[in-house]
Order: C-alpha cells, then sequence, then structure tokens
C-alpha cells in the first residue's frame, strides 16, 4: 500500500474503530472524484469519519443538516442587495467547499436535493445569471437514516445515480464496540492531524488510474450491469419480475472506477474480479429500481445484486 494512504488510514484510526467498508468508500471517492451515500443508523460515526478524512488532507469541510425547511438557496447560495452601491452581490453557500457533509440529506424535499443535482456533475452551480466553478477536489458525502421514514423524503433516481457508490454502515463488533466504549471512558481518542497534502492526494489519485484492468475484467463489469437490465438472458427468470429499471450506464463507468481505486488501496497493481465483486453492492444497490412485488415480497436490491453475481460467469 502507498505510504500516503497507509498515513490517512492510520489518522483515521485515531477517531474511527472498524467500519472497514465505510473508510475504504470515503477513499474511493476520494481517488475517483465520485460522491458517496452512507446509509445507517445514527451513532455509527459517519460524520466523524468524513470530518477526520477532510482533517487528515488538510481540506476545507462544511456541514448541511438537511431538515424539511431549508432552501436550496441556503445550500448554493443567493443574491443579496446590496443599497450602498445599487447592486446586487453573490453570497456562497456552504457547496463551495471540498468537502459537503449532507446530512440527512432525505430530510429535506425535492427542490433542495435537485439543487445538488448540477454541482455533483457539474462542479459548478448557478446563482442568478453567473456559473461558478467549485474548487477541485469536491466531494458530496451524504447520509441518511433508514430507520425513521416518517417525514422523510426518498431520493429520486437522477439524485441517487450522481453518487459513486452507497455505502451501508452496519454495526461495530463486540470488540470494537468494547474498545470504542474504552476510548470515550478514558479519553483515548487521539487528534487528527495533515499527514498529506493536495499534491499527495493528486499523486495516489493518478497512480490509481493507471491500475491495469484486463480486457476480460473490462467485459465482467459490463456483463454484470446489463444482468440487472436484462435478467432473463442471464438465466436469472427467477427475479425478472422484481427489477422495474436496471443499472444505468454510470453504473458500468463508476464500477469500473471504482474497482481500480480498491485495487490501489489493498496495494495490487491491476484489478481481478475479487475487488468487481468488493464494489459491485455499493456501485448497484441504489441504481436498481424495484418494482412492487420485490417490495410486497421483501426482496431487496441486495439480494438481487447476490444472484447477478452468482450467475454471471467469473472470468
Amino acid at each position: 500500500m502507498n505510504p500516503i494512504v497507509d498515513n490517512i488510514k492510520n489518522e483515521i484510526a485515531k477517531v474511527i474503530v472498524g467500519q472497514e467498508k465505510l473508510i475504504d468508500g470515503l477513499l474511493i471517492g476520494l481517488l475517483t472524484r465520485g460522491h458517496i451515500l452512507l446509509e445507517g443508523v445514527p451513532g455509527l460515526a459517519k460524520t466523524t469519519a468524513v470530518n477526520a478524512l477532510a482533517g487528515t488532507l488538510g481540506l476545507n469541510f462544511k456541514r448541511v443538516q438537511f431538515t424539511p425547511d431549508l432552501l436550496p438557496s441556503d445550500i448554493i447560495g443567493t443574491e443579496i442587495y446590496d443599497p450602498s452601491n445599487n447592486s446586487f452581490k453573490i453570497k456562497q453557500g456552504p457547496v463551495f467547499t471540498n468537502l459537503l457533509l449532507a446530512d440527512e440529506i432525505n430530510r429535506a424535499p425535492a427542490k433542495v436535493q435537485s439543487a445538488l443535482l448540477e454541482v455533483m456533475q457539474e462542479r459548478q452551480v448557478t446563482i442568478g445569471d453567473e456559473s461558478f466553478k467549485i474548487d477541485l477536489p469536491f466531494l458530496v458525502m451524504a447520509t441518511q437514516n433508514p430507520v425513521e421514514q416518517e417525514g422523510a423524503y426518498e431520493l429520486p433516481e437522477a439524485q441517487l445515480d450522481r453518487f459513486l457508490m452507497k455505502v451501508v454502515v452496519g454495526y461495530n463488533t463486540k470488540a470494537e464496540e468494547l474498545e470504542i466504549a474504552r476510548r470515550v471512558a478514558n479519553n483515548g481518542f487521539g487528534t487528527i492531524e495533515q499527514v498529506a497534502t493536495l499534491a499527495d492526494l493528486e499523486t495516489i489519485r493518478a497512480e490509481a488510474m493507471q491500475i491495469h484492468m484486463d480486457e476480460e475484467i473490462e467485459k465482467y463489469i459490463i456483463e454484470l450491469v446489463f444482468a440487472t437490465r436484462e435478467p432473463e438472458a442471464y438465466g436469472l427468470e427467477d427475479i425478472a419480475s422484481y427489477i422495474q429499471f436496471g443499472a444505468s450506464p454510470r453504473a458500468s463507468i463508476d464500477m469500473y472506477k471504482a474497482a481500480r481505486a480498491i485495487a490501489y488501496l489493498k496495494g495490487l497493481d491491476y484489478v481481478s474480479p475479487l475487488e468487481v465483486g468488493y464494489v459491485a453492492k455499493e456501485v448497484l444497490r441504489h441504481r436498481i429500481v424495484l418494482s412492487y412485488e420485490a417490495e410486497a415480497s421483501g426482496i431487496t436490491q441486495d439480494a438481487i445484486i447476490d444472484k447477478v453475481l452468482s450467475a454471471v460467469p467469473i472470468p
């Protein structure tokens, strides 16, 4: 593993115990310039992890708590009248940062969620008649609570598709939770220090994008995505009625990038089917739209992806 990546992980470990999938997801987002959706119950260190990542790289970090009364201008900014010179001036919103934490993104209505669409895709913000480029790196890390759905607004497919990965954050193991309790009781959490620069980040980004991807692995990725769209062609007639829409072309692009990034994080110089399998659920689960029949039968996206992974031949 690259020493820069090692240093970043060691710093984050000062405040985060376990949660390997979460940390890997955030680092994959950084390496691929992709946005990450984090789903998990409160208290699993989602916010702490994002804050720690920003600290290790010395990046600007802003947090927006999404609520039902939030307005698009509260995120992107607005024009303010200046009576001293009889003109309007731009007040930039919290989106003008490197790492934006959209906390409980599903608590705000669609018009607020859609305010992020342009900046997530184009890395620019339009306020009034002017467009402003966002400084790179720019990543949106959004969290949502899967438990309380009262007063929540489900993210539309167009919004979900902008996220590279959806990482489901689970509970810690017994040993990890004991370690957390001991650290809290004894003030045993360290202080995050900057261990890398923007130049370092660009270096490891360039290295990650040079990881070798065999043509057979490339075809494997495409087959996995197509199996979510045309399940009958892959002998998956039993799940065909559960899928309303399969994964979009962005899924192929993002799985390609994510597989390379996780191979790099593992210290490999090539991508194997194991790396594709490691990121498959995170890349696909928010892009598969289930039918009413699936929801009535309790079928999840993860269950469908498991079927797809078992049906598509591994190269």
